[in-house]
């Protein structure tokens, strides 16, 4: 794990959540669902003015009603718990009532005007002969709010169909101008800055227009009886401007490396004129070269301190405005040069950097890395000084006042990308430099032949294992934002469990099996089949542009698919 040391911000406690439930009351239409949402009060302490859900905190008598509502056989204690809350909020503040009688109806609009919306909920429920339709209460989603907000809650998002006959009454106290509108609407809506909804809602309504009809939603979260997906999200800034981003967004990991606890100081607009500190001990500066193969650009990094001089690992191309930024990263000290690989947008630059140094008189730093195999193309030929040894560790240490710092980079060789890749691990941090061997946004090129997918995937089976044995949560990668997240505990709880590296990993070995059986099953159907025919087929889902590049990843597939005895094309 990082050390706390390192951290570029003081750590602190985020706000504790609170127990919450909100529904989403659906109905079909013939232009599709549509969602009953209405307005807060502008007093609101929390989201004022925003157009949201029915819902709010749960109450200790929400427990106490089991034995007054109905149930699924896998429901749990919990989450019958949370529609229960959410059914007796729904009645407070829109005067629904999800209860049925003994002969299954619902009470109507006027029938709910005569009840009492301040007196005890349950207790009214009883006197009306009602039994609470739990059962038809069903858990959508489920989010936790954002560390940087000083009120937060722990709200599942459920779902249930209106019940019929009907009509929302806004109590004008916490909820105003209650109105049904297609999800889409109401996102086209809020772009259109006519419609304030907050991320939570944006998000989740994103989710729900995908289903046809209410019965396509309530069949999906009845699948596990689970949420269909948890999240406490992260905010940065891009472009100076607060953004939120869940964790499958590419962000979300370099803002929980960056900023643990919450804070929003971290900006996410690449750019390459000033390095980017990521920690007190490792800086990026993404290099001038974005592009089609390149995303944002080539991201070097600096790793170290001015008391223990640093390491640069991947210069990337020859661009003297890049060099000599990366020099002045490092005050001039850079103590090695590492290259991960040997491709054009990552070695080049390392000459020019060792000359900048030695002509300050600050030293000459050693070109390290491992040499180009003979499979390299003409154009990704690389000789180190040294050739770094598979394990090897590359140490960093100095007087930090009255304290010892040091840094301990270890040799991974990792082919597969390319046969002469590697990856670097930070040691007392937990931090996977991954070269090209795993990316942000992106899966890398697997060129042969000096790229090769038996190797690729055993490389990932390799970074796994030392993910686990060093306990890795964050993996920095060539081209794009930091992967990764901490691992769950009870302030992270959207998290996976073993950290986001370990995550990442498995999700990405997971895409390369699934498009490797899609590449044998094309070439099961076309036998006869040029790479022409199985890349129309192995990747219909890639746009068609692309092709060129994904055949060059496809014939790693086919011979790797042979060389395990599979198709003989």
């Amino acid at each position: 794990m990082v050390r706390p040391t390192q951290l570029l911000h003081p750590q602190r406690a985020p706000a504790p959540v609170r127990p919450a439930a909100t529904v989403l009351l659906l109905r079909d239409s013939p232009q599709g669902i549509e969602v009953l949402m209405t307005r807060r009060s502008m007093t609101a302490s929390f989201a004022p003015g925003a157009y949201v859900f029915p819902g709010g905190g749960i109450d200790a008598d929400d427990e106490q009603a089991h034995g007054q509502s109905t149930r699924r056989a896998t429901q749990s204690d919990a989450h019958l718990t949370q529609a229960i809350a959410a059914i007796r909020e729904s009645f407070e503040e829109l005067g629904i009532l999800l209860a049925r009688r003994a002969d299954g109806s619902h009470l109507s609009t006027a029938q709910i005007a005569a009840l009492d919306r301040q007196a005890p909920f349950a207790a009214q429920c009883a006197e009306q002969g009602l039994t609470l339709s739990g059962a038809e209460v069903f858990v959508l989603a489920h989010w936790i709010t954002d560390r940087d907000l000083p009120r937060r809650f722990d709200v599942p998002f459920l779902v249930a169909r209106m019940p019929e006959g009907q009509e929302p009454v806004a109590d004008e106290s916490e909820q105003f101008e209650p109105l049904w509108v297609r999800p889409a609407d109401a996102l086209a809506r809020h772009a259109a800055g006519q419609f304030f909804i907050i991320f939570p809602t944006i998000r989740t309504l994103e989710r729900l227009q995908a289903y046809p009809t209410v019965d396509a939603v309530l069949q999906a979260c009845a699948i596990n009886d689970e949420p269909l997906f948890t999240s406490c999200p992260r905010a940065g800034l891009m472009n100076a401007h607060e953004s939120r981003h869940m964790e499958h967004e590419a962000p979300f990991g370099e803002l929980a490396l960056v900023c643990p606890d919450g804070l929003i100081v971290h900006e996410l607009s690449w750019q390459t004129e000033r390095p980017v500190p990521l920690l007190k001990n490792v800086q990026r500066l993404t290099a001038p070269n974005p592009g089609f193969m390149t995303g944002p650009g080539t991201n070097s990094y600096v790793v170290g301190d001015p008391a223990t001089g640093h390491i640069v690992i991947d210069p990337g191309p020859d661009d003297a405005g890049h060099i000599e930024r990366l020099w002045r990263a490092a005050g001039g000290d850079i103590r090695a040069i590492v290259c991960t690989h040997s491709h054009a947008d990552h070695s080049p630059g390392a000459p020019r950097l060792q000359a900048l140094c030695a002509a300050a008189d600050l030293g000459r730093p050693p070109i390290l890395g491992l040499p180009s195999a003979p499979t390299a193309r003409a154009g990704s030929q690389f000789t180190p000084e040294r050739a770094l040894a598979d394990g090897e560790r590359l140490v960093l240490v100095g007087a930090d006042g009255d304290r010892l710092s040091s840094h301990t980079l270890q040799v991974v060789h990792t082919p597969g990308h390319a046969a002469n890749h590697l990856c670097l691990l930070l040691e007392e941090d937990g931090l996977l430099f991954s070269g090209d061997h795993i990316l942000n946004g992106s899966t890398t090129v697997i060129d042969p032949p000096d790229g090769h997918m038996g190797d690729y995937l055993d490389s990932l089976d390799r970074l796994d294992r030392l993910c686990e044995q060093h306990g890795v949560h964050f993996i920095l990668p060539a081209h794009g934002y930091v992967l990764g997240d901490h691992p769950r505990s009870a302030d992270n709880p959207a998290s996976p469990e073993h950290g986001g590296a370990r995550a990442a990993i498995a999700h990405l070995k997971a895409h390369r099996l699934a498009r490797e059986a899609k590449v044998a099953r094309a070439m099961q159907t076309m036998p006869d089949g040029t790479m022409d025919d199985w890349v129309k087929i192995a990747y219909d889902d890639v746009p068609e542009r692309l092709w060129p590049v994904a055949k060059r990843s496809m014939l790693a597939h086919v011979e790797h698919i042979q060389s395990l005895g599979g198709f003989n094309a």
